[in-house]
């Protein structure tokens, strides 16, 4: 890290002191050019990925894939059975790579840690009151230290969109701080449900405080909402990794959720993970789709590719 990448961090670390100072730099950040925004995203949209590199770039989206199940009705056996997709999510053929991680409901967590445990596949949980984030703080941060304790190395909580869209900056701000702190070891993806907070200015700025906050990922959506991912506002958040990295040295990663449905979606998120932030940006461990039934259709596309016939859409198991 150079020195004034050094001094730039050390500077924007000093604005969670003052709800005044946090709020005097995220109203100051460059705003969103819509129309250019959503120009960009659809002329990516637009690229054309043949042959081996499509075959590449399917692999890798299932290595980005974090598989997941966040219903009433999961049981034990539902998310074992996902678990174990996640390792080996096509039994037929042992080349194809295992996802990045499992997502599911803290009360699920030892159920799915039996399964991957040495694996190599993460296990994510949501936590702080998810999806709403309406809840004491006291309760959010149970819910993490829980999750964590059960076998979680991955957090992905919700920040409190009431707050943020209220002007309390410095709220959100300490409790993505105390959920860091109360994650320890664990990774914590920090949920910004985007289609609740009304403009790409609002996304920049909640994309910031995220980082500012200690965020290891910024996620688009909890997928309980009508409006998810898009390529738009993927994009801003491309953006805002991008130019914090500039800014203090630290990479952030970008996880687009809910919605991203087709082998076809994926690739063009990787196109423009790959325009507008770079290779450094194409690995799991910094780029994640949430998702559940893209995997089915990116396992159907492999296999095209590898047999040349399609498989049905049951040969895989459902999710």
């Amino acid at each position: 890290m150079t020195a004034t990448a050094t001094s730039a961090r050390s500077d924007l670390s000093e604005l969670g002191r003052s709800e005044t100072a946090l709020r005097t730099f995220l109203h100051g950040l460059p705003g969103v050019d819509q129309v250019g925004a959503e120009q960009r995203a659809a002329q990516l949209g637009t690229r054309s990925i043949k042959t081996t590199a499509k075959a590449q770039a399917i692999d890798l989206a299932i290595r980005m894939v974090d598989l997941t199940t966040l219903e009433g009705a999961d049981t034990p056996g539902k998310v074992r059975a996902l678990a174990t997709k996640a390792l080996r999510p096509d039994p037929a053929d042992p080349s194809c790579p295992h996802v990045g991680a499992v997502c599911v409901y803290p009360s699920m967590v030892p159920y799915v840690a039996e399964v991957l445990r040495g694996s190599g596949v993460h296990l994510a949980s949501v936590a702080t009151a998810f999806p709403s984030g309406q809840a004491p703080l006291e309760v959010k941060l149970a819910d993490t230290r829980a999750a964590v304790a059960a076998g979680a190395d991955e957090i992905d909580m919700v920040i409190n969109r009431g707050a943020f869209l209220a002007g309390r900056y410095r709220e959100v701000y300490d409790e993505i701080v105390a959920t860091k702190e109360a994650c320890g070891d664990a990774h914590l993806k920090v949920i910004l449900e985007t289609g609740e907070l009304a403009t790409y200015d609002n996304v920049r700025r909640a994309s910031w405080l995220a980082m500012l906050a200690g965020g290891d990922f910024i996620k688009t959506s909890t997928g309980k909402v009508p409006v998810a991912a898009t390529m738009p506002v993927t994009l801003v958040m491309l953006e805002a990794v991008r130019d914090f990295r500039a800014a203090t040295g630290r990479q952030v990663g970008v996880k687009p959720a809910g919605g991203i449905k087709t082998s076809k979606d994926a690739i063009k998120y990787l196109v423009m993970v790959n325009e507008t932030v770079g290779p450094d940006w194409l690995d799991p461990d910094w780029f994640r789709f949430g998702a559940s039934s893209l995997l089915n259709d990116l396992l159907m596309q492999r296999t095209k590719l590898t047999t040349g016939v399609y498989s049905g859409p049951d040969y895989f198991t459902l999710d």
